[in-house]
């Protein structure tokens, strides 16, 4: 096996899984603390994506883009929270659900009239354009070194958040045991706005980050949500640590997955039956991952306790 297409993968899958974490951790916090089902979590993504292609378009700097498309993004979660979602935390499950898709579908529809069916251009800053040497021999792309350092530096953030500061400790307080937090004499629902509008400012990042990789279109965050939830299944509903971690993992098994698939499965059959099979069993290999950690672990590798 090539070292250096090992190390390459490595990389990738440590891009995609930081990326993942931006996106379920914001997700397990409402699930955890607010015991809510908020499949409009993807279009928080999608929304940050857009923001940050439309204000890159209009002022030619897709720093001021991602700057203000994240602000923006925490802005629209936080206004979605206090109008809509906050109607849904007494309801049942059945009700969330069908009331956040119904918001996600209002939302695709949203900024395909505003900015039409076809895809949004957004490219990589000129200055992150080329690669870089790591080692000799070894070049890689400067904007996912980029990404990999921002997912870096938000999880440590998000780590003095929820370890060292008042904010984090009633986090901390809701997810393990919300109503106890309430007696204690929690704002939840000030508590509640401020978890959405940092997830959806979660979200917005992931959007700028992966949107001139794969592509700003209406409806990128659903298929991504799906991963988000796997994660979060996986890492314990409500921890941080866990989705840090859930995330890493399902990151590094589906991006091996979709590399290493093919090659296994071009020794062991013809190349046809080998081009068929192998992307579908790399598809599936994050669920096989999930099923198995839910075998041995229920409530994840990292719950909460409460």
């Amino acid at each position: 096996m090539d070292p250096i297409l090992l190390l390459e993968q490595a990389f990738n899958g440590l891009q995609f899984g930081l990326m993942l974490f931006l996106l379920a951790a914001g997700l397990t916090l409402v699930f955890g603390i607010m015991d809510m089902i908020n499949l409009a979590h993807g279009s928080l993504y999608m929304v940050g994506a857009y923001l940050i292609a439309a204000i890159t378009a209009a002022t030619g700097s897709y720093w001021w883009g991602l700057c203000f498309g994240v602000l923006g993004a925490a802005v629209f979660g936080a206004l979605l929270e206090v109008s809509i979602l906050r109607h849904f935390y007494q309801r049942d499950h059945l009700s969330q659900v069908l009331g956040t898709f119904a918001i996600l579908m209002m939302c695709n529809e949203g900024v395909r009239l505003i900015w039409g069916a076809q895809p949004v251009p957004l490219s990589t800053p000129d200055s992150l354009a080329g690669p870089v040497e790591l080692f000799p021999g070894f070049f890689y792309s400067s904007f996912s070194l980029f990404i990999i350092g921002v997912g870096l530096l938000v999880a440590l953030l998000m780590y003095l958040l929820i370890t060292r500061t008042r904010l984090g400790m009633q986090i901390r307080a809701g997810a393990a045991n919300r109503e106890m937090a309430m007696a204690m004499g929690v704002n939840v629902q000030r508590l509640f706005t401020a978890v959405f509008a940092v997830g959806a400012a979660l979200c917005g990042i992931a959007g700028g980050m992966l949107g001139p990789i794969l592509a700003v279109q209406v409806g990128m965050g659903e298929s991504i949500l799906i991963v988000a939830f796997v994660v979060i299944v996986i890492g314990g509903i409500g921890s941080i640590r866990g989705a840090f971690l859930g995330a890493l993992i399902v990151g590094v098994m589906d991006t091996a997955g979709r590399t290493f698939m093919p090659m296994l499965f071009a020794h062991l059959m013809s190349p046809e039956a080998a081009a068929n099979a192998a992307p579908a069993v790399a598809s599936i290999l994050i669920y096989l991952l999930m099923a198995t950690v839910l075998f041995f672990k229920p409530r994840g590798l990292f719950p909460t306790h409460g």
